[in-house]
């Protein structure tokens, strides 16, 4: 006998539900709120901007995500239509809600009038965040979950707490806990951007392209240990090729998850990490090459359009390299900032 699952629903009044998926997503937005509004003091940025980046961001990227997941499992939608906005039960895709989110960044940044790849550098650590914290969702739903394995695995091996044990009990089975996987390396992605976006040598927009890098990465080879992956049918020598390159994970004792052939052979986000990070390789390559990203990641971060008075965040509040350009006034007997020399 194994402990019952954790009830997906937090609450209920009356016929209204709040699940515990809903409320995880929600706290890992907000995580990744306050890493941007953190690092954007340090360029003089108003938090109310990122705080209407959020409200416009999530929308979009939940929109963004369904349409992905649906577009993928149409067979399974289109005889029920009114189950493609029952979000709540799972079925939402990260590539789909990137793709959402940063149609609506495009947007909204033109519209504030800040440089594109300034923010996305700065918000980078923020979407780990959010992605580390909003897999725990998974894990309450009891989706998104590896291949069969040996409960001693789980206990002796990973050493993994009872709740999270029994969690991955599904279908008469244990499972990889491929949630924790994924939510455990974009913690180290979060560390490894924090250190990075200190160095000098960063120039605006690596900062971004070396989180797309980090998740694809780890995204690659814990994809294939899951058994709900959308997939497509490829050619026999792709589907070798990408098997070839998850090979190491089988000489650390780990197998593919179930993929039925006649679904297909290529799982898709499989194929689009690989994509990912060569695109991302190159564009850093090119865009260095041609001396594109003139600005460092910690050059000021200029508006193009006035802020208002009350959004104006005080230079003494500002802990930052570089002051604020925007409302600051030169005290008498001092330079004004252009006249100051860029260190």
């Amino acid at each position: 006998m194994f402990p019952l699952a954790l009830n997906p629903i937090f609450f209920s009044i009356g016929s209204l539900q709040v699940h515990w998926y809903g409320l995880i997503l929600g706290f890992g937005a907000l995580a990744g709120l306050f890493l941007a509004i953190r690092e954007g003091k340090r360029f003089g940025i108003p938090q109310e901007f990122f705080m209407d980046m959020l409200l416009l961001g999530v929308p979009s990227a939940i929109i963004g995500a369904r349409i992905y997941f649906v577009a993928f499992k149409w067979e399974d939608y289109k005889d029920n239509l009114i189950d493609v906005f029952k979000i709540w039960n799972g079925g939402i895709a990260i590539y789909g809600a990137l793709i959402g989110a940063i149609i609506c960044g495009i947007i909204y940044f033109r519209y504030k009038g800040y440089p594109f790849w300034r923010i996305v550098d700065i918000c980078a650590p923020g979407l780990l965040a959010g992605q580390m914290i909003g897999r725990w969702g998974n894990f309450v739903n009891q989706e998104a979950y590896g291949s069969v394995v040996e409960e001693s695995f789980l206990r002796d091996k990973l050493h993994l707490p009872d709740f999270i044990v029994n969690q991955m009990y599904i279908g008469d089975a244990f499972h990889h806990p491929t949630f924790l996987y994924e939510s455990l390396w974009s913690l180290l992605g979060i560390a490894l951007l924090m250190v990075l976006r200190r160095q000098k040598f960063v120039r605006a927009g690596e900062i971004f392209m070396s989180y797309f890098i980090w998740y694809s990465i780890g995204r690659f080879f814990i994809e294939a240990i899951r058994t709900d992956s959308l997939a497509f049918n490829g050619s026999a020598g792709l589907a070798s090729f990408m098997n070839g390159l998850w090979k190491p994970m089988e000489w650390l004792g780990f197998e593919q998850g179930y993929l039925d052939p006649s679904y297909g052979n290529i799982r898709i986000s499989q194929l689009l990490a690989l994509l990912i990070i060569v695109a991302a390789v190159l564009l850093i390559i090119i865009r260095r090459v041609t001396g594109e990203p003139k600005a460092h990641y910690s050059d000021p971060i200029v508006c193009t359009k006035p802020i208002k008075a009350d959004t104006i965040v005080p230079e003494s509040a500002v802990n930052t390299p570089q002051k604020a350009r925007h409302g600051a006034q030169p005290e008498q007997g001092q330079p004004a900032d252009g006249d100051k020399k860029e260190q």
